[in-house]
């Protein structure tokens, strides 16, 4: 991919909009090419900074109440006279027909949900699964390679604005191999890397703001398992193309090791 495509399709790159394969083409262009990488860079803290920043205007106290009472009915002598019928304001005819076509167009809204476009939520697993498939086929699946905890825990200190909880799974078939930062929802996350006999899982984790807990959701795309849920202040999806059940019990197994504690 060029310089010229990639600038073109950052907009779609930042809201999770490009499909898997100009997705991976695109970064893999951004890994070669330092000035895209810091135009990306840019351009994602520029978002960052409109997301913190408030641009709502509140306004003044009793603002509602001043206009209200400046309002007042009209006397009868000030009304207008009104003329019969429905078509003696052509206006009355035009604001008929735009109410028929915006009760149409909420209708097709809501039942027919291929005309909407993705939730938060499906970008966020569109992501999750390219970063999953990136780190397999661009060889970055780890920054660090261990199998102990305690080397790939302190690891990520001083790289990320948490502290990931780590456990290895080994005496359950889930061995840690290792982690890396990773990038999603614009923002740096941790990727711990487990593996289960040949194939590889990868645990993305980063503070949840709601900080409420939520039960894990299974959903599966492109031949891959993945599953969803929050926990102690943390969030965590884990993708792999193990089963959908051997996924299930790595989930289950790490819940049981883990207390997440967030800083």
């Amino acid at each position: 991919m060029s310089c010229k495509l990639t600038q073109r399709f950052v907009p779609g790159y930042l809201d999770g909009e490009l499909d898997l394969s100009r997705t991976i083409e695109m970064e893999t262009h951004l890994q070669v090419c330092a000035e895209c990488a810091r135009e990306l860079e840019r351009l994602q803290a520029l978002l960052a900074a409109m997301q913190r920043g408030s641009l709502a205007y509140a306004t003044p106290d009793g603002l509602r109440e001043r206009i209200q009472s400046s309002l007042r009915a009209p006397t009868p002598a000030e009304a207008p006279e009104r003329a019969s019928g429905w078509y003696a304001f052509p206006i009355l005819r035009w604001a008929g027909a735009f109410a028929v076509f915006a009760l149409c167009a909420i209708t097709a809204w809501q039942f027919l949900p291929g005309l909407r476009g993705p939730t938060s939520d499906q970008r966020l697993a569109a992501e999750v699964l390219t970063s999953h498939v990136r780190s397999l086929e661009a060889n970055h699946l780890m920054d660090v390679a261990s199998t102990d905890q305690h080397t790939v825990k302190p690891w990520f200190d001083g790289k990320l604005d948490f502290s990931p909880p780590v456990e290895d799974l080994a005496s359950d078939g889930f061995p840690l191999v290792g982690g890396r930062l990773d990038y999603l929802e614009g923002r740096q996350v941790a990727a711990l890397v487990y593996q289960r006999r040949k194939h590889f899982i990868n645990l993305f984790v980063w503070p949840y703001a709601s900080g409420s807990n939520s039960a894990k959701t299974l959903e599966s795309q492109q031949g891959y398992n993945m599953t969803r849920w929050s926990r102690g202040g943390f969030q965590f999806w884990a993708v792999s193309d193990i089963s959908a059940q051997d996924l299930a019990e790595f989930v289950r197994i790490l819940e049981s090791r883990i207390v997440p504690e967030s800083k």
